[in-house]
């Protein structure tokens, strides 16, 4: 069962955003230009943003443009994004384009696909789309801190022909974890309690890096609701009681149109889904909640204005148009390696080896490493986990051998859960991003047609630069 940590301070957060609840539109507005050959400038820097109130107090953050999120890039798929990075922090950092099957040289892997971009250095990314979708780009050089300040933003790729719906609405859930000050709380970056157990945690959720917007909209309106779960490591549950929320995609894969059950959509760190609905007829209020712990409002769909009408219901015309994804696994010709997690607080790993050398738990934890795969406390300089010809099957049976859920990520490839607990998976359905619960052992399969270095680790970011991190090679 997965373990759910409410959000805290839940009072005197609602009444703080309670009393501040704008009618403005969250401020993922900008378009990147893919038809034009001039870089799009992606510059991280500092910013300020009002985090526990909307025109409350500000709080420092880290951003692209100095904004959280960073600006809304938009492209067709098939299309090609040249984007010009510049790093204006104080720390080295990079851009991953997470969920995008892209060029290895531009993953955007710091010590593994690519040097960390040094303050004031800039790198040139080209992002080529081949799969439309949803999905994020972020930092992958000390992401548990980069992220937790507020480095990350969204990336859609748009299918092609008509929509069957009127818009699309972005929806990015983080939770921030704020000190007394109500600034980030910079102080418990990097503790070594979050690192052995569920990850970094916060006591304030935000949409599209606002503490409760307000979304207007037409009565009758079909929109597409693109979840993203940003958040270092949990968990979100999210409800949308009385919209009838239909999945549609997941990390970016579209699926067969399915009414979620209980109108709620559970969603680990990193994952994006895209839900359509149906908005009433009559003019109204929704109110979308986190109910991982006790139900927390996190936003609101304000209904106004001239209705729109609409000939055919859901689920009927939704269903996306699939991407040219390898689809056929050939099993009995596949590579077969084993993924054993261990360690964590109240875990049975002993030791691990380390930089080529067995060590112990105290060793490691002075090395700030209490995770392992197959028995290594994981960094970019050990030797790859496999090697792979292109085009060969990989089947990876994960085994969570810790008290903690992990929610597993594999860079270049999107896979199938062929099977859970032994019991194969109904649905089959592609994705880059699985949890897993603790104890559970959760099958997996892809294809390796992308060539090069690619990651696979948790998303529980402390977990992952704790130890829960390997890379394999695709000839």
């Amino acid at each position: 069962m997965t373990r759910r940590v409410g959000i805290t301070r839940r009072a005197a957060l609602l009444g703080a955003t309670g009393a501040a609840m704008g009618s403005m539109l969250p401020r993922l507005v900008d378009r990147a230009s893919a038809a034009t050959h001039e870089p799009r400038m992606l510059i991280a820097r500092k910013g300020r943003a009002a985090l526990w109130e909307n025109e409350g107090p500000l709080a420092d953050i880290w951003g692209y443009e100095g904004r959280v999120p960073g600006p809304l890039l938009r492209m067709k798929q098939g299309e090609t994004l040249d984007v010009r990075f510049k790093n204006e922090l104080e720390q080295p950092s990079t851009i991953h384009w997470h969920g995008i099957r892209i060029e290895n040289a531009y993953d955007g892997v710091a010590g593994l696909t690519q040097p960390a971009v040094e303050p004031g250095a800039t790198f040139d990314y080209r992002v080529k789309a081949p799969d439309a979708g949803t999905y994020w780009y972020h930092p992958h050089n000390r992401s548990w801190e980069q992220l937790a300040r507020g480095l990350y933003g969204v990336l859609v790729v748009e299918e092609p022909g008509p929509k069957a719906y009127d818009r699309d609405v972005v929806l990015a859930f983080d939770d921030w974890r704020l000190d007394e000050a109500r600034q980030i709380d910079v102080a418990s970056l990097g503790a070594m309690h979050d690192w052995a157990h569920a990850g970094r945690l916060g006591n304030v959720l935000t949409v599209n890096g606002q503490p409760y917007p307000r979304f207007p909209a037409r009565p009758g309106e079909r929109l597409r609701l693109r979840v993203v779960n940003t958040a270092n490591a949990r968990v979100l549950t999210i409800r949308f009681t009385g919209l009838a929320p239909h999945l549609i995609a997941l990390d970016g894969q579209p699926v067969a149109p399915e009414l979620l059950a209980d109108e709620t959509l559970l969603i680990a760190p990193a994952q994006r889904a895209d839900v359509i609905v149906d908005l009433p007829a009559e003019a109204r209020t929704f109110t979308v909640e986190e109910a991982s712990g006790q139900p927390f409002a996190a936003c609101e769909f304000v209904l106004d204005g001239d209705p729109v009408t609409r000939a055919t219901p859901l689920p009927q015309d939704i269903a996306l148009p699939a991407n040219p994804l390898p689809m056929t696994l050939d099993m009995d010709a596949a590579l077969t390696q084993d993924l054993l997690m261990e360690g964590g607080a109240m875990g049975r790993m002993s030791g691990a080896m380390l930089k080529g050398a067995q060590r112990g738990m105290r060793e490691l934890v002075d090395q700030g490493k209490v995770w392992s795969f197959n028995g290594i406390a994981g960094t970019h300089g050990d030797p790859a986990m496999f090697k792979v010809a292109r085009g060969r099957t990989v089947r990876m049976p994960i085994v969570n051998d810790t008290r903690w859920p992990h929610a597993m990520h594999v860079h270049g490839h999107h896979f199938k859960v062929l099977s859970r607990n032994g019991t194969p998976v109904q649905r089959e359905e592609w994705r880059d991003t699985v949890l897993t619960d603790p104890g559970e052992r959760v099958e997996i399969a892809f294809v390796a047609d992308n060539p090069g270095k690619w990651m696979v680790h948790c998303h529980m970011l402390e977990h992952q630069v704790a130890g829960m991190m390997s890379w394999f090679e695709v000839a």
